[in-house]
């Protein structure tokens, strides 16, 4: 994967998924025969290139690598992205994580996809006897690695407004900002004079 290709276009989210998105699947004897480390060392060796590659690109901006499994689909998926952990383009709840490990396991003791045990069943109940709405799923796991230059995004600078509050925005066309929401050097305006 560190050698694919690789798009880093903060302006065009879904190019970057499409392009860098992989699935890895294993059948059970072959997730048996993986070690937990070996499966971790791969994805930190990628990890690394990657931060290499992107370096050689002389992309300046925040790039993440990460890694999670898909238990619907029994794959471990990765993706690389112009975006900060915090912002990782799921649907859902996820929780980004330093803990490789506790990610890969979870796939690699997973038994075949859409298998479920007879005991693990539940019995079907008619919609009317169901009173609480259902829970919110769980965060899932994501492990997540800095490869970009820069790790975080800085933050905007705050815009003092008449009554004295500090409004902070780093939306496009916001003072300070420009179309794409990347900060911008303006002169403050000082609200003396005409």
């Amino acid at each position: 994967m560190a050698d694919e290709p690789l798009v880093l276009e903060p302006t065009d989210r879904r190019v970057e998924w499409e392009t860098n998105t992989w699935s890895l699947s294993a059948e059970a004897e072959d997730r048996e025969a993986l070690s937990v480390s070996e499966v971790v060392s791969a994805f930190e060796w990628t990890a690394d290139g990657l931060r290499r590659r992107i370096r050689e690109m002389g992309f300046a901006g925040v790039a993440t690598f990460y890694v999670w499994h898909d238990e619907q689909a029994g794959q471990l998926r990765c993706s690389t992205g112009s975006v900060t952990a915090d912002e990782l383009p799921f649907g859902g709840a996820y929780a980004p994580c330093g803990d490789l490990g506790a990610v890969v396991e979870g796939f690699l003791s997973r038994r075949e996809p859409d298998v479920v045990a007879w005991s693990d069943l539940a019995e079907a109940r008619d919609q009317s006897e169901q009173t609480a709405p259902e829970p919110a799923a769980a965060p899932f796991p994501v492990w997540v690695r800095s490869v970009g230059p820069v790790s975080h995004r800085p933050a905007p600078p705050a815009d003092v407004g008449e009554a004295g509050e500090a409004a902070v925005s780093g939306e496009p066309g916001h003072r300070g900002f420009d179309d794409l929401g990347r900060k911008t050097l303006t002169r403050p305006e000082s609200g003396i004079g005409p």
